[in-house]
């Protein structure tokens, strides 16, 4: 996989601020007072993030925004049923129970429903967002069982034939026996890594099967290759042969893509130009055939579309949901330029050929001639299917490697919602928990924002643009370790040309505090801090998070002769603390070097040592302490957002305005959205 959502913050928390105007460089200032706390519950945060800067758009561009974004919801059952085949059915019966219970709702079983319930909705679906382990319900089954006996049985999403108590029984087994479907993606490759993950991409077939029926299909020699099997289901018939359910209009997930087309084709009527409109035909074209020849078409046509203000992701894009990664799940967002703080992506985009040049990997790894690398600094306008409620903060696409290699990518940083990250850290007592010195903290408080935002640039602009794989080397060649090394190339790029004087010459900063900064951050997520998202006794599952530990407890080893970085007790507490920054910035530049090598000769064997050893393993006792330091500051490890809604104004039939409204509450949104979008049958 090579187009990637980065996720890399630092597990900030979120309260409700009361703040001045936005200082992002929108031109436009948000309201005096903005809510950011939309709700908490378990390990999680929701808040609302702003769109600074809609008001500043034409007519066009914001009737634009709305049919897209009515176009970024339809898909929200698809990512459901992705996820677990159970999902929507699952989601079904507890939003009925919910809605329809007439017992004592402020009981603590009816609480922890309420919580379980608002997991669900978080993770689109019964498994954790990050560690794919399924939730364990905070209240029994005999209260479930209680719940659902007040429930009217039309209610209830029964299957053709099946009773009321045959269907509690199969759902109540699904949520209570931990042994049925317990991990939606299983990385664990001494197992079959099909049958071990519970996601809704096969059924009925083993994974060398489906390496068989995938591998018959491809050329080796094809220097184009579509992107196989990137939008189907793999079944296998009576006959035994398998076979690809596709997604498309007409075929599997029908319902919801004939909606998408629907906005889509309003969308068209008011593009801001020939080449948006042609790019936004083309994405209905291969909704409606389910080709992906045609997704290869509005690929090339929508990174080379530049001009737009407006732009937007839409379709199945990203593979960490598979643990072949091969599959994709369903993905939106929309977004406007943020035109005055594009200008250091633009900077950035421009010296592309030099940093490629300069990239300490060898020779043949490198691009001869980098093409069409774009970047920009993007409003959110809103969020769909994989990315809501949990949300990158940039994104490099797209991912098929011939089209990187011709045409270029498009990469952008999210930084409204980086800035409402930002905003709602002030004051948590994080950094004073685990920041090693004063001097850390100052010089985070100071140039924490401006540093991971470059970072992010960096990440998506150049370190999934960089490179090349050799002749002959399969895109999968990496497997279930290709998303976390993927990602651990890219941060890799971005951390080496942070501590590059080029950055200061191209002025971008005028500082090595902001390097230092990033660095400090870097160091202390990876060893540490990104501990509290891990339960006690558990391995790091996630893509991000194990490319951030390979990368820091790889430099921890590879310098602890010099204490490049060390990890060292004070009062009783463990610290991480770099002691040679320009060291530190070398060992990255050899770890990138070892990565790419291994992503351009595809060698399987060395991506998987490399993160088994470094990535993986979790140490018992480092992983208490920070446990207990983080549960002191009572805050919340996993954060995402809810969605502004964009409400058209019309007059005479026609749209002459469009105005954006703030949901009140989590619960609200996902209703409506339950109620508003629910465009597939439980069963598909």
């Amino acid at each position: 996989m090579k187009a990637v959502y980065l996720l890399t913050l630092s597990l900030m928390p979120v309260m409700i601020l009361s703040c001045g105007p936005n200082k992002q460089e929108t031109g436009t200032a948000v309201p005096e007072k903005f809510e950011y706390l939309a709700d908490r519950f378990g390990d999680t945060k929701v808040m609302r993030y702003q769109v600074p800067g809609f008001d500043s758009l034409s007519l066009q561009q914001k009737t634009l925004v709305y049919y897209l974004s009515q176009a970024a919801l339809c898909g929200r059952d698809i990512l459901f049923d992705q996820n677990f085949k159970h999902n929507l059915a699952i989601r079904h019966t507890l939003e009925a129970m919910y809605a329809g219970y007439k017992g004592d709702r402020a009981s603590e079983g009816f609480k922890a429903f309420e919580v379980y319930l608002k997991k669900v909705w978080f993770a689109n679906g019964i498994h954790h967002h990050y560690s794919m382990d399924k939730f364990v319900p905070g209240f029994s089954r005999e209260y479930f069982m209680e719940m659902a006996a007040t429930m009217p049985e039309v209610t209830l999403p029964l299957m053709e034939g099946e009773t009321r108590d045959a269907f509690l029984q199969r759902v109540g087994d699904i949520l209570f026996d931990p042994s049925i479907a317990p991990k939606r993606v299983s990385l664990d490759d001494s197992k079959d890594l099909v049958l071990g993950s519970a996601c809704n991409f096969y059924e009925g077939v083993t994974q060398a099967e489906v390496e068989a029926f995938y591998a018959a299909m491809k050329d080796p020699k094809d220097p184009t290759p579509i992107s196989y099997g990137l939008n189907s289901k793999v079944v296998k018939g009576e006959d035994g042969k398998l076979r690809e359910l596709v997604y498309k209009q007409g075929g599997m997930y029908g319902p919801a893509i004939d909606k998408i087309i629907f906005w889509l084709e309003k969308a068209v009527g008011v593009a801001e130009n020939d080449h948006q409109r042609r790019t936004i035909e083309a994405l209905i074209a291969h909704y409606k055939s389910g080709d992906l020849e045609a997704f290869d078409q509005f690929n090339v046509l929508w990174v080379q579309d530049l001009d737009s203000r407006v732009d937007f992701v839409n379709g199945f894009t990203e593979v960490y949901g598979d643990p072949l990664g091969m599959k994709a799940t369903w993905e939106a967002v929309v977004n406007f330029k943020d035109i005055g703080a594009t200008r250091r992506t633009e900077i950035i985009s421009a010296n592309a050929q030099w940093f490629e040049d300069n990239s300490p990997v060898d020779p043949r790894f490198k691009k001869k001639e980098v093409k069409g690398v774009s970047a920009k600094v993007i409003t959110v306008a809103q969020l769909g299917g994989d990315c809501y409620p949990s949300t990158p903060i940039g994104i490099n696409l797209p991912n098929a490697d011939w089209i990187r290699k011709e045409h270029g990518s498009k990469s952008v940083t999210m930084e409204n919602i980086t800035y409402a990250y930002d905003q709602a850290a002030l004051g948590s007592g994080f950094l004073e928990e685990f920041c090693s010195d004063t001097t850390e903290i100052a010089r985070a408080e100071k140039h924490a924002f401006k540093a991971d935002n470059l970072h992010t640039d960096l990440h998506e602009c150049l370190g999934h643009g960089s490179g090349q794989i050799l002749p002959g080397v399969s895109s999968e060649a990496l497997k279930n370790y290709s998303s976390a090394l993927e990602e651990t190339r890219a941060d890799l790029f971005a951390l080496y040309y942070l501590m590059d004087p080029k950055l200061i010459e191209l002025g971008l900063f005028d500082t090595d505090e902001v390097p230092k900064a990033e660095y400090d951050r870097y160091i202390r997520n990876g060893l540490m801090t990104q501990l509290t998202r891990i339960e006690k006794g558990k391995d790091i599952e996630q893509a991000h998070m194990r490319n951030r530990q390979l990368i820091a407890k790889w430099v921890l080893e590879k310098g602890a002769a010099d204490k490049v970085v060390e990890l060292f007790s004070k009062d009783g507490k463990t610290y991480a603390r770099i002691n040679d920054y320009q060291k530190l910035r070398t060992l990255f530049g050899q770890l990138l070097a070892e990565v790419q090598r291994i992503k351009s000769e595809g060698d399987y064997a060395a991506g998987k040592a490399l993160v088994e050893q470094y990535g993986v393993k979790v140490d018992p006792v480092l992983h208490a302490e920070v446990l207990e330091r983080y549960q002191k500051l009572d805050l919340a490890p996993y954060g995402g957002f809810i969605n502004p809604t964009f409400v058209p104004v019309e007059e005479n039939g026609k749209i002459v305005d469009v105005k954006i409204e703030y949901p009140a509450s989590y619960t609200e949104q996902m209703l409506k959205y339950s109620k508003e979008f629910g465009l597939l049958p439980v069963y598909n």
